[in-house]
């Protein structure tokens, strides 16, 4: 069966929402749950819990893409030998600290999350909570130094210190990356930085995600659902690219407060229009 013109305008849609919420920290998932709302994709409500997942991986191999020096830790020299660069290496294991919290809760939750917690309520409430959040951190901010100026400046203990905040992501509406980086600047970590370990530990955690969700689902596809999920990872893919590189830019010289008050006011919107209806 092929995908009519709407279905694959919705489709296009929902990824360039994913591209562009998945690094800003507004909630990627809670969005793409508020967009279906409005433009419901025609599809099992199985396939598009997986299909919601699966997509953030093209905005994960924009990531991999942009920071693909950073990321790899092996260099080939003029000899063809391998070099093996060791902080990269001591990186990824900052990285594994930091997943560890997340994978404990997600594997213990994940199915009462999807059950209870997709709602527009509960995402609006995230978005307000958040939204205040930054904002009364970003303020507090101002009156003191990072102590963290540098990705590769970041311990163990502060990796782990993160990863505890990234759990609060698995409620719909909070923002992983929105997480990782309320946590990275109250412990101290510098915008940047906090920005690039996102990037980092968005891999990992993504790619595990997905592939439980995958599982879950299976691999039997029809021929729509196979061109939906490649379609919408390719838009997420192109629009990411362009999202972070937009966004790195953007943080060098303002802070996260823009993204609080975005927060707030479409979670109050939304409250509004479900009250109202």
């Amino acid at each position: 069966m092929l995908l009519d013109f709407s279905e694959i305008l919705k489709v296009i849609l929902l990824g360039i929402v994913e591209g562009i919420t998945e690094w800003l920290p507004i909630s990627s998932t809670g969005h793409m749950l508020l967009v279906d709302e409005f433009i419901t994709l025609h599809m099992t409500g199985e396939f598009k819990e997986m299909f919601f997942v699966l997509i953030q991986l093209g905005a994960i191999l924009a990531v991999v893409l942009l920071f693909w020096k950073k990321m790899f830790p092996f260099q080939f020299t003029n000899k063809q030998e391998i070099f093996i660069k060791k902080d990269i290496f001591s990186l990824w294991f900052k990285v594994v600290v930091a997943c560890i919290p997340g994978a404990v809760v997600t594997l213990l939750f994940d199915d009462y999350i999807d059950a209870y917690l997709h709602t527009p309520l509960v995402i609006a409430g995230m978005l307000i909570l958040y939204g205040i959040i930054f904002i009364l951190v970003e303020n507090q901010n101002k009156k003191r130094v990072p102590k963290v100026q540098a990705l590769s400046d970041i311990t163990y203990q502060t990796a782990f210190l993160i990863g505890l905040f990234q759990v609060l992501s698995i409620v719909p509406g909070t923002s992983r990356s929105g997480a990782t980086m309320i946590g990275a600047l109250i412990i101290g970590v510098s915008r940047v930085a906090a920005a690039e370990f996102t990037f980092f530990l968005a891999v990992p955690v993504m790619f595990g995600f997905s592939a439980m969700k995958l599982l879950k689902f299976g691999f039997s596809f029809t021929g729509a659902e196979l061109m939906v999920l490649v379609l919408g990872m390719f838009v997420a893919f192109i629009v990411s690219v362009l999202v972070i590189k937009i966004l790195m830019e953007y943080i060098q010289k303002h802070d996260f407060k823009v993204f609080g008050w975005y927060r707030i006011v479409l979670g109050v919107l939304i409250l509004f229009y479900f009250c109202m209806g």
